[in-house]
């Protein structure tokens, strides 16, 4: 079923600009008690620390850049949680480093430091490359009057699904903004999120199912049918996040991605941004919805001539991260013919759930665009375009992909119909790639 009138939701949103002139922009203080208490215990650390894709890559970009960024110098490390980015610029020789964590973690944190300098005599000390090094502030970086001088770097790891979840980069921005000395260091210092349209029948029908359930008119001799179309927008409502095969991707994502410079971007322009995006089909099948993950990139600044960049991808190619990637889902699926045009956009506001509202369109073949900061004005909905809103915070999750890079790529299972000349979705001719999978099967097996 089509909506052919756009619903109220849409038509009420909020206009973030307005907010902000009011001075209204969604706080995150109702947030802040859960979510400080979830980042205040040691599983939840363990979780990203065993990341190791994530804390690798911010040691290499740490450590390989320590000479230019690093020793001798005033490091701020904000949202620390166990302090891991902290002990890096330590062992890359900081000067100083201000470690501020809002959340419990921050007393975990000076245990582990103070065992550097044991009080007791008897007791051997531990991490002694820590000693005097590290100052730890329990506090939210943008509380007044923090004992922070200018430094010369700040550290942080403030990011989420799709990179804006969780509304951290903000805090990280309060600092550049607050603390960080002309001609500093951001690590990481630019983000790009990437966005691609999808086909999963099997997901999208799996949803569906979920919905159905409210269809009923006997449950118990209850009829519940009133709250259909709620479940209808609830289930459909709810990022996906988890893996999923990268060759389910209908079409490459955007060359570089959207990319957020954190030595550049203002606040407002963070809390309120849309994502257009244009395609070319590679395959003649079902768009179930648009997909979307992040790579991060660590780069000193233009007047540090030395450094070394280091880059770090959450593609569905790449090594799974603990961020996985994100689906939304159309509720009705779009299809399309390969080399035929997919354009549309994806505007991402602030919420108050430390998080973001998300709205998209999406238009296959030629046709106008509606403009995403009058939502009242969207035409109606045809044969060749879907409308979809999501909370990017009402996360559900499915980890049903495993990776079988030995098996054969066949486009006819995942129900897509390639065109003469067949491109996957990162790019790769699946021409040569599916005859050299052949002779290395021919040669391995002879």
């Amino acid at each position: 079923m089509l909506d052919t009138e756009p619903q109220d939701d849409n038509n009420n949103a909020y206009d973030i600009k307005q907010q902000q002139q009011n001075g209204k922009v969604p706080s995150t203080e109702g947030r802040d008690p859960a979510y400080f208490s979830y980042y205040a215990m040691l599983q939840h650390q363990q979780n990203m620390l065993q990341d190791t894709v994530r804390t690798s890559t911010f040691r290499s970009a740490i450590l390989l850049n320590g000479p230019m960024c690093f020793a001798n110098k005033l490091v701020l490390d904000v949202g620390a949680g166990s302090g891991i980015l902290s002990y890096f610029a330590a062992q890359a020789g900081a000067r100083k480093v201000y470690a501020v964590e809002a959340s419990l973690m921050a007393q975990k944190m000076k245990k582990l430091i103070d065992a550097s300098n044991p009080a007791n005599p008897h007791i051997l000390p531990k991490n002694t490359f820590l000693k005097n090094k590290i100052e730890v502030i329990q506090a939210k970086i943008e509380e007044p009057n923090l004992p922070i001088p200018k430094v010369d770097t700040i550290i942080s790891e403030p990011i989420g699904v799709l990179l804006i979840h969780e509304r951290m980069l903000e805090s990280f921005l309060y600092a550049r903004n607050t603390y960080l000395k002309p001609g500093g260091t951001l690590f990481p210092s630019t983000g790009s999120i990437h966005l691609a349209p999808f086909t999963d029948a099997a997901l999208w029908s799996e949803t569906m199912g979920k919905v159905r359930f409210w269809e009923q008119n006997s449950f118990y001799g209850i009829d519940l049918s009133t709250l259909y179309n709620d479940a209808w927008d609830e289930m459909f409502g709810m990022p996906v996040v988890g893996g999923f095969d990268p060759r389910t991707l209908l079409a490459p994502s955007s060359v570089g991605g959207f990319v957020v410079d954190f030595y550049h971007i203002t606040m407002e322009e963070l809390q309120d941004f849309t994502m257009p995006f244009n395609w070319l089909a590679n395959y003649t099948g079902i768009i179930h919805g648009l997909a979307g993950w992040f790579d991060l990139h660590f780069a000193p600044p233009p007047n540090i001539q030395d450094g070394t960049a280091i880059n770090m991808s959450t593609s569905p190619a790449s090594e799974r991260t603990h961020w996985q990637q994100v689906r939304f889902l159309l509720k009705e699926p779009l299809a399309v013919n390969a080399g035929q045009k997919i354009q549309g956009w994806m505007r991402c506001t602030v919420n108050e759930m430390r998080s973001y509202t998300i709205q998209a369109e999406i238009l296959v073949g030629e046709g106008e665009l509606s403009n995403p900061r009058t939502l009242h004005s969207f035409s109606k909905m045809d044969y060749n375009r879907r409308r979809g809103k999501w909370h990017l915070h009402e996360q559900t999750y499915n980890y049903n992909y495993y990776p079988q890079p030995d098996v054969a790529f066949r486009p006819e299972y995942n129900c897509l119909y390639e065109s003469e000349q067949a491109l996957d979705p990162m790019g790769v001719d699946l021409n040569n790639v599916l005859e050299e999978n052949q002779f290395m099967f021919e040669e391995t097996h002879s």
